[in-house]
């Protein structure tokens, strides 16, 4: 019976409920080794050699397998149909025979299924082949890559820069754009612009909206009027004249749908339509996959197969009738840089079912489906009939003209079912000829007068550009070909866990780590996070893949010149790469002034210098190099930000209480306040971490004192006196009795809560360590009396997992769904003589248990066990060799 070994349990059980008993489906968990995070594990002086090592977690597995191929005859290595999937099965592969798990007679199989459905994979079994090494070097490749890049340039930042955690081959250059789209934003300078809008009535009394367009007989571009005097004097213009319609213009226009959904198109549309983070839509995706539901959800193609086409065809035709459907199917092509093409789009396994009818209960996924299925069916429907219609209304003296626009939809072809999100909205003014207005215009003709209803300016500024979301950063990096489909979502996760970037309202922010890693890497390995280098980088490596190129040969090239450039930073001190760093960055830093003065000149003391300082914590801030005399500080950034905002070296003071000064620092362990200054007295004056929530920048005097103050005493408990307090410890809110301590759901209660809440939430917690305390004890929900036989008293009490059955030591949980109330004193003494049986099986059971262990231990004493013991050391351990 062959072992089919496939990554995930959720995809064998779905696996093993197609191929049946015949077949033994298990799953290896993801990949089974890696390389140690130690030097060496690429050997950089023997062809780039490789020392694998079996993780911990992925050894039970891996003797799972091993296991089940001492009494089956054959391998067959099913994992995903891409360059990761096929490395986990040559490491599958390369651990068994490492372990002696594979005879030398022991067929090992490798089969590819773009979809996990019944008769994907009965095909897959048919057409098996072997391990693609192509595939195999591609991805050793690219390990081989981030390994030796991250390595080796993690340590350099560890030790030039305080406070950067990492570096990677794709990341680092993913935060650069971040970092420099930020940068663009910081440097934008708002331009002001005015618009002319104006209200105008057909000789019917029907009412439309016009621009003014033409003014003074010349078209006006966009800042032409710039001021609310030129605005006014405009309106003045169109308001003296008469107006008259010079032309009416409709043209049909076709709209045609999107291509099906590649990953990056999917994760980028889920982020727009739902605020999905690229790891939520690929988790989501994943799941979707595993059940069968969707084709394989990492990939750069976007064609479908014959048979997938033909299947929504006929779903179109059924569920909307011959008139949505095209004469001819749609054929798509990829346009992204890079783009493999090397599997199917993202569709649904079966065209016939929408979400309502797989009645999927996990939000998400339910989500995700209906988005793919409806984005698979509009990709074959047929086009949307538009008519787009120009109106010009002028002056008779053609001083001044109008253009009124409007969209009418004569047929909606796929926009029935399906219309694509947009990034980011046109801004005012800003609109393209195709974004005209989509209202319908009233029934104009030409040369009928305008009657002017209403002549308004509008004020516009220019905008800066929008911060990435998620969506727009995989949409940027997949049009300069940096990353893969199946790396998006780890890029995008791995900068915001580093601490690299943060989020807010969707929009991705760098962090004072961030940009300072970038500005030392764009400085002293400009190459490796450029963006072009990255790209070919990217092509060689698929030309691996197509085997077009040799993969040792690529690593030596890379490697010889990445050493040479970490060699260059050996001999680096901190204090010249942050003077380096203030130079990158003295644009952005310290922009001129207008007056012409030194912008790094300190404003307070006059004679220290301004420049870019670090943080034990590793944020940044700028301060003066006359320090200590002079303690000015401000933001890391461009001057004029809020200055009282800084946290430098000395802290953020907040204010003064009962004489002494109230600071908030950033720590190791993250931003707390501060009361007075460390003295030889007193080395470790009072502090206090801000809680989860609380934001630094939100933190003012009142709330740093309130937060000194904690634990907060409520007072004396009513039953015996002793003190009950409330405060913020290491597991969060809580308040204390004595030795009892009980968590409050909220940070906020810990200032408010009173007596009587406090002693409520004290007894629920006695109750819940089982008794433990001061807790009463809770009312019975039925009272039976004493047992007929043995005597003690029989209730039915409600307990923290549910109702149950209580006599003396036994509780018997009531089975689910049974009503307390409808319980019967012969039901309860059968729960109760169950649950005793039980219970005396169980004692029976421990005490053979430990006679059986005493014999053990008996056996395996230091002189029985000692032979063993030493073939067991002699034994290879498993995952050690070089593969």
């Amino acid at each position: 019976m062959p072992v089919v070994v496939v990554e995930s349990p959720a995809k064998a059980k779905t696996i093993n409920k197609y191929l049946g008993p015949d077949y033994t489906v298990l799953a290896s968990y993801g990949h089974v080794r890696d390389l140690p995070a130690k030097d060496g594990s690429v050997d950089t002086n023997h062809a780039f050699e490789m020392s694998w090592e079996v993780a911990a977690d992925s050894r039970k597995h891996l003797k799972a397998i091993a296991d089940a191929l001492k009494t089956d005859n054959a391998l067959i290595l099913a994992t995903d149909p891409d360059r990761e999937g096929e490395a986990i099965s040559w490491h599958l592969e390369e651990a068994l025979r490492d372990r002696k798990a594979l005879k030398k007679d022991t067929p090992v199989s490798r089969v590819v299924f773009n979809a996990i459905t019944e008769r994907a994979v009965t095909e897959a079994m048919k057409a098996p082949r072997g391990i693609d090494m192509e595939l195999v070097h591609a991805y050793l490749a690219r390990r081989a890559l981030d390994y030796l890049v991250g390595f080796n340039l993690s340590p350099v930042l560890w030790r030039k820069l305080p406070g950067a955690k990492s570096a990677g081959r794709v990341q680092s250059v993913c935060l650069r754009l971040i970092v420099e789209r930020e940068m663009e934003i910081e440097a934008f300078r708002a331009q002001e612009y005015w618009t002319v809008k104006a209200r105008l009535a057909t000789p019917r009394g029907q009412e439309f909206e016009a621009r003014l367009t033409v003014l003074g007989g010349r078209k006006l571009d966009k800042f032409d009027i710039a001021t609310e005097t030129a605005a006014e004097l405009a309106v003045q213009a169109v308001r003296s004249r008469d107006l008259f319609v010079t032309s009416v213009e409709a043209k049909p226009a076709n709209r045609n749908p999107s291509a099906p959904f590649m990953t990056s198109t999917l994760q980028q549309e889920a982020s727009r339509k739902f605020g999905f983070g690229a790891r939520q839509t690929m988790q989501a995706a994943q799941r979707l996959y595993e059940a069968g539901l969707i084709t394989y959800m990492r990939t750069d193609g976007i064609d479908m197969a014959p048979e997938a086409v033909m299947a929504a065809r006929d779903a179109i035709r059924d569920r909307f009738g011959a008139d949505y459907l095209p004469d001819s199917p749609r054929m798509y092509k990829n346009k992204a840089k890079n783009a493999q093409e090397a599997h199917e789009c993202i569709r649904p396994t079966d065209m016939r079912r929408d979400a309502g009818q797989l009645k999927l209960t996990d939000a998400d996924q339910r989500k995700l489906y209906d988005l793919i299925w409806k984005r698979t069916l509009a990709s074959q429907m047929a086009a949307a009939r538009l008519e787009r219609t120009t109106v010009d209304i002028a002056s008779r003296d053609g001083q001044v003209a109008l253009r009124a626009t409007g969209q009418v939809v004569l047929f909606d072809g796929f926009i029935k079912v399906y219309q694509e999100g947009r990034d980011d909205a046109p801004l005012d003014g800003d609109r393209g000829a195709e974004d005209g207005d989509d209202a319908r215009l009233p029934q104009i003709m030409q040369g009928e007068t305008a009657e002017k209803r209403d002549i308004t300016p509008e004020q516009h500024f220019t905008q800066p550009p929008p911060r990435y979301t998620e969506a727009t950063l995989v949409k940027r990096m997949e049009e300069l070909g940096i990353g893969r489909p199946s790396t998006y979502a780890s890029i995008v996760t791995t900068i915001q866990d580093r601490g690299y970037v943060s989020k807010d309202k969707g929009r991705l922010i760098p962090e004072d780590k961030g940009r300072l890693v970038t500005a030392f890497l764009v400085n002293y390995f400009r190459k490796y996070v450029g963006y072009e280098f990255t790209a070919e980088l990217e092509e060689e490596l698929d030309d691996i893949t197509n085997g077009t190129r040799d993969w040792q040969e690529v690593l030596g090239r890379f490697w010889r010149d990445f050493a040479a450039a970490l060699a260059e930073t050996t001999e680096l001190r901190i204090t010249e790469v942050l003077e380096k760093i203030n130079e990158v960055l003295e644009p952005h830093l310290f922009p001129p002034t207008e007056d012409g003065s030194d912008p790094r000149a300190c404003p307070v003391c006059g004679e220290g210098r301004l420049s870019m300082r670090t943080a034990r914590s590793g944020g940044a801030f700028i301060g003066c190099s006359n320090y200590p005399e002079c303690r000015y500080t401000r933001p890391f950034g461009p001057p004029g930000m809020d200055e009282g905002d800084a946290i430098g070296p000395d802290g953020k003071l907040l204010g003064v209480d009962a004489d002494d000064e109230i600071r908030l620092f950033n720590g190791r362990f993250g931003p707390y306040v501060q009361r007075g200054h460390a003295t030889e007295d007193a080395p470790k004056p009072p502090r206090a971490s801000l809680p989860k929530g609380w934001a630094p920048d939100d933190i003012d005097l009142a709330k740093a004192v309130t937060l000194l103050s904690l634990p907060r005493e409520i007072g004396p408990h009513p039953e015996d006196g002793e003190l009950v307090e409330a405060g913020i410890g290491r597991y969060g809110p809580y308040v204390k009795h004595g030795k009892l301590y009980a968590n409050l759901p909220e940070v906020d209660e810990v200032f408010t809560i009173g007596m009587n809440r406090a002693v409520e939430v004290l007894a629920q917690k006695a109750a819940g360590r089982g008794g433990r305390g001061r807790a009463a004890p809770a009312a019975a929900l039925k009272d039976f009396g004493p047992h007929p036989e043995k005597g003690g008293a029989i209730q039915v009490l409600d307990g923290r997992y549910g109702p149950y059955v209580k006599w003396e030591k036994v509780n018997a949980t009531l089975p689910k769904g049974t009503d307390p109330a409808s319980v019967t004193l012969e039901m309860a003494l059968d729960l109760i003589a169950a649950k005793a049986g039980k219970k005396g099986s169980a004692k029976a059971g421990s005490k053979a248990g430990s006679k059986a262990g005493s014999k053990a231990r008996a056996k395996t004493s230091p002189k029985a066990g000692a032979k063993p013991a030493a073939k067991r050391a002699a034994k290879p351990s498993a995952g050690k060799k070089t593969a």
